[in-house]
């Protein structure tokens, strides 16, 4: 019987050595490239300084487009207003985004609308230039005055979790529609502000912030930074 000649193995360490020569190559061409693009650069400063003239040209652009846009937000914002008719049509979401847009018109430049599932009595809040913390729930009646009162148990849950929860300084309820008579004393025993229709209809139409609508509000935490 003739005997097969044995199969000799290529040793594990020349495989490794071939998978390096690639890498290899790769590396020192990469080193090529880059000490010849430095090379070539350090020969030209001056289109190193051209690029980077450009490049801090368009980005003093772009600074400036956005500064621009900010602004004209800004002005865009102030010159918002609502007439009852058209916060009448809204739907109690929208309702709420309206209030929240009022607020930045009047400067609370971090305003959010917040409300929904577990929004614990919240709709939306905002810090005025003040440095008081606004925090605000909303209650749209489709039909305004002729809609369903809002009545105490909203103020209850409202004064149950607005400072506590939210860490509010002043506390709001607005509604289009009406409140209920028992609602002003409660309001006013817990230091809680009613935003009703008529209040409303001032604010939201006219170009006087907020605080300026309302009375008996806690002293600013900061001076304004309003211009």
């Amino acid at each position: 019987m003739t005997r097969k000649a044995p199969v000799r193995r290529r040793p594990a360490r020349r495989k490794n050595s071939d998978a390096l020569i690639p890498v290899l190559l790769a590396v020192g061409v990469a080193i090529v490239i880059i000490v010849t693009v430095v090379s070539w650069l350090l020969a030209h400063v001056w289109i190193l300084v051209l690029l980077l003239l450009a490049a801090g040209g368009a980005a003093g652009a772009w600074w400036h487009q956005r500064a621009r846009q900010a602004q004209w937000q800004a002005v865009r914002a102030q010159n918002l207003r609502y007439a009852l008719s058209q916060l009448d049509a809204l739907h109690h979401r929208q309702f709420e985004h309206a209030v929240r847009d009022l607020m930045r018109r009047d400067g609370c430049r971090d305003a959010v609308q917040v409300g929904g599932a577990g929004d614990n009595g919240a709709d939306v809040k905002a810090t005025d230039p003040f440095g008081r913390r606004w925090v605000i729930q909303c209650k749209h009646r489709r039909n305004g005055d002729h809609g369903s009162a809002v009545g105490t148990p909203d103020l209850h849950v409202l004064n149950g979790t607005a400072r506590q929860l939210h860490g509010a300084d002043v506390v709001v309820l607005v509604t289009n529609g009406r409140f209920t008579a028992n609602c002003p004393p409660l309001a006013r025993s817990q230091k809680l502000h009613l935003v009703d229709r008529r209040l409303l209809g001032a604010w939201a139409s006219g170009s006087r912030p907020i605080w300026e609508v309302l009375r008996e509000l806690p002293p600013p935490r900061r001076s304004s930074s309003l211009s």
